[in-house]
């Protein structure tokens, strides 16, 4: 009986073999005999009973593993996704927040400017505490000759309104020459105005009033803590802020236009950065780039860095300096095609010591693009019979963004007897 008792177990063991005298398989109930002799009853379907419940136990412990399994790839891919994604929203932010071409959003709106008996030239806009809007520009009479007058006549006058377009309406006189021999006995031109330090700051260049003009143009700065004035001269007539540097080994060394075109910000390390157009020694070899001047404080001294920080083979002056998107930028005329002449150029640049060699599209021609071609015979051509956009300065929006884009043009496009101010808005959407 031992025997065959181990050969049912071995039977029911091995799970398709035949019980000893049965013909059919362990759960046929053909085989109950040997299920009674034995004292195993039914045993075929217990066992049965038991592996179908293991085989399901481990059907369902193989499903469960598949579902983490699955939950967890899932999870993974839906992590690899979000991250791809993250990624490319930081792309399209990092995108957003670096400087582009401005030449397309600039609407022209009309004259900012126009003041009968006067040649009107470099409108630099700053916004005061209630919102109204001012205007420093350089004017002269315009009975004198245009290409003199600026030298020796220029003056530095305010003007206001209440919106960015106007009307703009004249205030006063905040600079000019006194003919006294000294720095700047004449000449007061190519103003710009900041507010740093809760101080209003104008740069400005001035000369000595000589007759061989260019190597004497210095850069002076004029202070308030008012928009209206009083204004204070720094550092004062003896001494202008700027002059080329006497050291031989500095690029502008005996530069041939002296210092010129100044624009003023602080940097957001802390320093002062005076940009400016100078030359790579005398006319007419020397080379026309745009320099830059540091200082620890606002009023200077202002120490003049040793190369140039524009790469142009082709002459480039009128830089206007602002921040802008995390970038330091440059805004200048192109008067010899770089990229479209009479247009102008957008330099950038991640510290403000040397800017990138290419440059983006600042604004277009102001005949060819904004007026379409449409320029009156009437029109004064006072300083160059191309009507192109000079000396650009910009008024930015609350956020940084640029607003409004303030330029004069050496022809009067109106006929009016002097140049004129011209005003054109920065439509983002356009």
């Amino acid at each position: 009986m031992l025997n065959n008792r181990k050969k049912i177990i071995a039977a029911l063991r091995d799970g398709n073999a035949l019980l000893p005298g049965c013909s059919v398989a362990l759960n046929s109930k053909s085989c109950k005999k040997y299920d009674n002799k034995y004292g195993l009853t039914y045993l075929g379907f217990v066992i049965k009973e038991n592996y179908s419940k293991i085989i399901m136990k481990s059907v369902s412990t193989i499903f469960s593993s598949v579902m983490v399994f699955s939950i967890i790839f899932i999870s993974c891919q839906e992590t690899k996704n979000k991250e791809k994604e993250t990624t490319k929203i930081k792309r399209a932010k990092d995108y957003l927040q670096l400087p582009i071409a401005m030449s397309e959003q600039w609407k022209f709106i009309g004259e900012a400017i126009n003041e009968p008996g006067y040649d009107i030239w470099g409108s630099s806009p700053i916004r005061d505490d209630n919102g109204n809007v001012h205007l420093f520009c350089a004017r002269w009479s315009s009975d004198n000759p245009f290409i003199t007058a600026w030298r020796f006549n220029s003056e530095i006058a305010h003007y206001s309104a209440e919106t960015p377009e106007g009307p703009f309406q004249f205030v006063e006189v905040i600079g000019n020459g006194k003919g006294n021999k000294k720095w700047n006995s004449s000449g007061f031109h190519n103003p710009n105005i900041r507010k740093i330090d809760d101080k209003y700051v104008l740069v400005y260049i001035a000369n000595d009033g000589a007759e061989k003009h260019g190597p004497n143009q210095r850069i002076g700065m004029l202070l308030s803590d008012n928009i209206d004035g009083p204004w204070i001269e720094k550092p004062n007539e003896n001494e202008p802020l700027l002059s080329p540097p006497a050291d031989s080994a500095i690029w502008c060394n005996n530069s041939g236009c002296g210092v010129n075109n100044p624009s003023l910000i602080k940097h957001p390390n802390g320093k002062y950065y005076l940009y400016f157009k100078g030359m790579s020694g005398p006319r007419p070899e020397g080379k026309v780039s745009m320099g830059l001047a540091i200082s620890d404080k606002l009023e200077g001294p202002y120490i003049i860095q040793p190369y140039p920080i524009t790469a142009n083979e082709s002459v480039i002056e009128d830089g206007y300096a602002f921040l802008w998107r995390n970038q330091i930028c440059l805004l200048t005329t192109d008067n010899h095609g770089i990229l479209e002449k009479g247009g102008g150029l957008l330099w950038t640049s991640e510290d403000g010591l040397k800017f990138k060699s290419e440059p983006l599209s600042g604004f277009h021609n102001f005949e060819k693009f904004y007026l379409k071609g449409n320029v009156l015979e009437t029109a004064n051509a006072r300083y160059t019979k191309e009507v192109k956009f000079e000396r650009p300065q910009l008024l930015m929006d609350a956020n940084n963004e640029p607003e409004y884009l303030y330029c004069p043009s050496g022809v009067a496009i109106d006929g009016s007897d002097g140049t004129n101010c011209y005003v054109l808005k920065y439509e983002k959407d356009k």
